[in-house]
């Protein structure tokens, strides 16, 4: 199965008549292709979750609603779009999904249908079983775990006793629940499951930071703690440890899948006496006779436990840098091509001036990355407008002394550019321009009255009196023939006395009256 299949360009044909652009970028997203959903839609639907005016509900439904369908493509690429948001949309959107009583009940789904169904069937369950739990950490900790600050001063590290013995437990079952997705390199066969491994794998390197850091504040903290409360830490160091084996492992399968090396953070783990020593802290406050370690040997245990974890968490930020330096050179990309088309509207109206584009690049010596013709040859007139030679650039730019535009101020350049020669253009066209009429001709009325011409147009604010004009009896409405069809003589209106005429020509006049005979 390849490309789009007639269903997905009929609903898509559908959305587009109904004018509902979310609902189709979500339905080009999850296509029956085998493959994974396009960037370009799942940038349009992390835009549309930025913007205030956009429904979240209904952006979620729309997906949800793809889930209910019986393939197992279309549900897989649902669940991923949806993963994709999470993490990089909005946070309004990931508050929606926690706030739902349920969210993906995939439990039993299966794709019988299919040549992969039965497969890719299974790790769609437990793909939905993470998506579920991942919204119910936010549900119970208000934070999404992948996002949240990190280092020496972060919120783990810095999180109290009370409060993190009761928030790790959250991160275990969210770590356990992306674990349990257990793929093998041989079954990553297609760029669908692919694409879900992929989040998968830097959910888990973020979330395990995460982790990490908050059991180094849990181990720092441990010999102060009552004794309840060793209890629970030593618990949750064990499980840390288990974990930490785990993801070692499905660290393995991204290696061999071809997740570059660079992006595989070091797991270290810490020295096996700390365990001891945690042990025979925790059975001396409950009274066993053991033989404790002096304060010089557990402190330095300690130091070497925590140090060996926090290089752990230096080598998990490398992926977040990385994808960080990745983004920045995409933007930077795409303002490479977004200035010089910007340019280009900007000196559009101008090209008719110099008659030619490349002369008014010429005079100013604008750099354009390389291979992008902003104008080519559709702009250029064959007879130039003027002939004059063009004026010199206006001293407010800001041009470089050999000529160039400032590349940090290109907005003000640009636009002083424009209207300087705006100006220019208009003061030119001012001097050109002939301000003559062929003639007005205006009634004034009275009995000696005759034609005026004007020579010129006079511009003068005050209003003329027209000359008295008697009033003459209305000829009564007669009916004409025109071509054989009986029209009706128009009535003219006149005013009984002299009148001036106000400056408003649609303002009512004072003092006149019409008289019917």
């Amino acid at each position: 199965m390849s490309g789009q299949s007639i269903t997905d360009r009929i609903a898509a044909a559908q959305h587009s008549m109904t004018g509902s652009a979310i609902s189709k970028a979500v339905c080009k997203a999850t296509t029956h292709e085998v493959s994974g959903p396009k960037k370009k839609h799942l940038d349009y639907l992390i835009h549309c979750t930025n913007e205030m005016n956009v429904n979240i509900p209904q952006l979620a439904d729309t997906l949800f609603e793809r889930t209910a369908n019986s393939s197992w493509v279309v549900v897989f690429k649902a669940l991923i779009t949806t993963h994709h948001l999470m993490m990089y949309g909005n946070e309004r959107f990931i508050q929606y999904l926690a706030s739902r009583n349920t969210l993906f009940n995939l439990n039993n789904f299966l794709d019988k249908g299919a040549l992969q169904g039965y497969d890719m069937s299974t790790f769609i369950r437990r793909y939905s079983r993470y998506l579920n739990e991942k919204a119910m950490s936010y549900r119970l900790v208000a934070v999404d775990f992948t996002k949240m600050k990190r280092g020496i001063d972060g919120v783990m590290r810095t999180m109290n006793t009370e409060k993190l013995i009761k928030t790790l437990p959250i991160i275990q079952n969210q770590l356990d629940a992306l674990l349990d997705f257990q793929a093998n390199p041989n079954e990553l066969t297609n760029g669908v499951i692919n694409s879900a491994f992929m989040l998968l794998f830097k959910d888990s390197i973020r979330l395990f930071a995460a982790y990490n850091e908050g059991v180094i504040n849990l181990l720092e903290k441990y010999f102060d703690m009552k004794k309840n409360q060793c209890k629970d830490a030593l618990d949750i160091y064990k499980k840390f440890l288990y974990r930490m084996t785990k993801l070692s492992e499905f660290l393995k399968v991204a290696e061999q899948v071809g997740i570059d090396q660079g992006d595989i953070p070091d797991l270290s783990q810490a020295p096996s006496s700390l365990l001891e020593a945690l042990e025979q802290h925790l059975a001396s406050l409950e009274g066993k006779k053991t033989k404790e370690l002096n304060a010089d040997t557990r402190a330095s245990t300690l130091s070497s436990a925590v140090s060996s974890l926090s290089s752990t968490g230096m080598s998990f930020s490398r992926m977040d840098e990385k994808e960080k330096q990745q983004a920045l050179e995409e933007e930077q990309a795409r303002l490479d091509i977004l200035i010089p088309i910007r340019l280009f509207l900007l000196v559009l109206p101008l090209v008719i001036k110099y008659g030619s584009a490349l002369q008014f690049f010429h005079k100013y010596e604008f750099v354009c990355p390389s291979g992008f013709d902003a104008l080519g040859d559709l702009l250029k007139p064959t007879v130039p407008t003027h002939t004059a030679p063009p004026p010199p650039p206006p001293p407010q730019m800001a041009i470089h002394p050999g000529g160039k535009l400032l590349a940090n101020d290109l907005d003000s350049s640009l636009a002083n550019l424009v209207g300087s020669e705006c100006q220019d253009s208009c003061a030119h066209a001012a001097c050109d321009m002939q301000w003559n009429q062929t003639g007005e001709k205006k009634l004034t009325g009275g009995q000696n009255w005759q034609n005026k011409t004007m020579s010129t147009t006079q511009w003068s604010p005050a209003p003329v009196a027209p000359q008295p004009m008697p009033v003459p009896h209305m000829v009564p409405p007669q009916m004409g023939q025109m071509g054989g069809v009986p029209v009706m003589a128009p009535q003219p209106m006149m005013y009984n006395q002299p009148v001036l005429r106000p400056t408003n020509p649609f303002a009512p006049m004072p003092g006149a009256q019409m008289q019917f005979m």
